[in-house]
């Protein structure tokens, strides 16, 4: 004698949610957020300055963490960010934001710091740059200098006679500059002359605005030592590309997803599809937008991560309308479409929730890069999965009546043969 189980349902079994009937409903009110999630971009742009709040990985700059410690305790302290702010803006910096920042040091200790984030790529302001430039070739000039050009914070020169950086320190010292010294194999690498031009290739780097910034926070808060634990910079060019790279990632992806479905069910499921996945690329967007959160390289694998979810559960929900199809043969596609919905709503519910729950974990005891992603996918599970519902299903229920339906065709008979032709049973009859 088996022994009975008792189970608990999420849902009763056999439930018949009338999903068609409200996809219209569903459909206009997506309409309606996407157009106000556009819409919070143009009101950010008019009111801050930026249609989102893009991070130095996209707009260019420098982001450097400082962490203090006290000179006569040598213990870590806190230090006032409105201070840090004020004593950089008062060396000639513009653009600074200061905020804290928390991590776990040595024994465990919780240590305090601040990010500094400046929208400067280079140590060198062009003024600085030119000064430099002047005197150095001024200096030189008796050591044959084919060229010199600047990139960032390094001097590329070409000469037929080597310079030394003991040389040379005092020459951009003078422009309010100062000179990393070479290191072994850097000098063993700018004291050779090419085999072939017998040039020498030398590359005179200066110490960033990390540097810059310790020794201008040292001065202004005289009783704290200020040291840099992680410095990070990208050139505005490079931000302008990297924005435009994940612009295009976003668009190949919706076009690499319809000609997936294309050819894994049919053409008529790839519009519903993109058109999901448009809609959620818009409302992560718009999220971001309205929250002000800090938009990063992150925040686009993320995006590009709930675009791969939204279209695994849709393509999961259209696998189940195509078998019952075949199944259903005698029903309306509409009949069909709220039958396979209801058979994976309870999948649907419980995917979504675990992808849910742990990305909320994430987003809640999560910090820096960890979190934007999960607040990413916070988002996007959401709207992925209401999307695949009420979107995808009744694009596709649209084609397939527009476009797939309709009063059967007389078949013809040959000639000389009497009687009524017989019509093709329709997929979409039902008795």
């Amino acid at each position: 004698m088996s022994e009975h189980h008792k189970f608990r349902y999420l849902l009763p079994p056999g439930n018949n949610f009338q999903f068609v009937a409200k996809f219209r409903i569903w459909l206009i009110i997506s309409v309606l957020l996407m157009a106000a999630a556009i819409g919070v971009l143009f009101v950010n742009k008019h009111v801050r300055g930026e249609y989102m709040n893009w991070t130095i990985d996209f707009k260019g700059g420098t982001e450097i963490i400082f962490a203090f410690q006290d000179k006569g305790t040598h213990a870590y302290t806190t230090v006032d960010a409105a201070k840090v702010r004020d004593s950089l803006e008062k060396a000639g910096d513009t653009g600074i934001e200061v905020s804290e920042i928390s991590w776990t040091g040595d024994n465990d200790k919780t240590v305090t710091g601040l990010i500094v984030r400046s929208p400067r790529f280079s140590a060198l302001k062009p003024e600085a740059e030119t000064k430099a430039t002047e005197a150095f070739l001024q200096k030189f000039k008796d050591r044959d200098i084919v060229k010199a050009t600047w990139s960032g914070d390094r001097l590329f020169v070409r000469t037929k006679t080597v310079i030394r950086p003991e040389e040379a320190g005092p020459v951009f010292a003078m422009a309010g500059l100062e000179l990393k010294p070479w290191q072994g194999t850097e000098r063993d690498e700018y004291t050779h002359p090419d085999e072939g031009t017998k040039e020498f290739n030398e590359v005179f780097s200066m110490w960033g605005l990390d540097r810059q910034y310790q020794q201008a926070l040292e001065q202004a808060l005289p009783n704290v030592d200020a040291s840099v634990q992680q410095s990070y910079g990208v050139g505005a060019k490079a931000g302008d590309k990297l924005r435009d790279d994940a612009a295009k990632s976003i668009v190949y992806a919706i076009f690499l997803i319809m000609l997936y479905l294309a050819f894994r069910f049919d053409i008529r499921y790839a519009p519903g599809a993109a058109f999901a996945t448009i809609h959620d690329a818009i409302m992560v967007i718009g999220v971001f937008a309205l929250t002000w959160e800090q938009v990063s390289l992150t925040s686009v694998a993320g995006l590009l991560t709930v675009m791969g979810y939204s279209v695994n559960d849709t393509v999961i929900v259209f696998d189940r309308i195509r078998e019952n199809q075949a199944k259903l043969k005698d029903k309306k596609i509409e009949r069909i479409i709220d039958i396979s919905i209801n058979e994976m709503l309870v999948r649907t519910i419980l995917t979504s929730s675990t992808v849910f729950a742990t990305t909320l974990i994430m987003n809640i005891f999560g910090t820096g890069l960890v979190k934007n992603f999960a607040f990413a996918m916070n988002i996007g599970v959401i709207v992925g999965t209401y999307s695949s519902i009420f979107l995808a299903a009744p694009i596709f229920m649209y084609i397939s009546r527009r476009y797939y339906s309709g009063p059967p065709k007389v078949r013809s008979l040959p000639a000389g043969v009497s009687g009524p032709a017989t019509p093709p049973t329709s997929p979409d009859a039902e008795p």
